[in-house]
């Protein structure tokens, strides 16, 4: 099964989710531990497990990312740009932002941008990613709100939260692929599998998003396909 993905490459592409809202702490750290003993590129968490992730995660090699004005984008970018002050204080090397899902809708462009670009800045030089929840959006509004993501600096375009329903698809990553020069996609909501995982990577995702990465890793590592875990996101 696509023999040019070893299980390093693909765990180097992997931010392993680690954001439902009902996680107990004792859940939590089983996840991270999932993190490092598959050796992914870093954990996306909520903010307030940021500081508890970077203490626990020391020495592994795992990054530690999360998110911003999440689910719903609709903080004010005030909000925004603290969320993100206070993550970096507490360890966080990576931000998920949601784009203001209204606003790309409206097509104003302008307060979107201006809301990329704060929490960019806000992010001095490190990773940031735009959500733009793919499925609130046609085919129009991806690739504006992939062009908005570029233009404001981001790091990554973003399919998904994972928590408004849909996920990524095949179409909507080559879409934000198309679109931009130098922004990377990361592809996330229902990257359950290896057969998912690898569609993703092959339409242009560099970055995926996932709760599945032991279903995913431990497949490549058998030299199976592997079914597709329902209850991962």
């Amino acid at each position: 099964m696509a023999p040019q993905f070893t299980e390093k490459m693909v765990a180097a592409t992997i931010d392993h989710a680690i954001l439902k809202p009902n996680l107990t702490r004792a859940e939590v750290d089983h996840e991270l531990d999932i993190a490092a003993e598959w050796g992914v590129f870093s954990v996306c968490v909520r903010p307030s497990d940021v500081a508890y992730a970077t203490s626990r995660l020391a020495g592994t090699g795992v990054a530690v990312g999360t998110v911003i004005g999440f689910p719903h984008g609709t903080t004010s970018t005030a909000a925004k740009v603290a969320e993100v002050h206070q993550a970096q204080a507490d360890g966080a090397t990576e931000f998920d932002m949601v784009v203001h899902i209204g606003a790309l809708l409206d097509g104003d462009d302008e307060r979107v941008l201006a809301d990329i670009r704060a929490v960019v800045a806000a992010a001095e030089g490190l990773v940031t990613k735009v959500i733009l929840e793919t499925s609130f959006l046609d085919d129009e509004q991806i690739a504006r709100g992939s062009r908005l993501t570029e233009q404001g600096g981001a790091t990554f375009v973003k399919t998904s939260t994972g928590f408004a329903g849909g996920g990524a698809t095949v179409p909507h990553v080559m879409i934000m692929r198309d679109n931009v020069t130098t922004t990377q996609v990361k592809a996330s909501g229902g990257v359950r599998g290896l057969d998912s995982a690898v569609a993703m990577l092959e339409a242009g995702a560099t970055r995926l998003g996932t709760s599945a990465s032991a279903t995913i890793l431990q497949a490549l590592r058998d030299g199976e396909a592997g079914a597709e875990d329902t209850s991962s996101y």
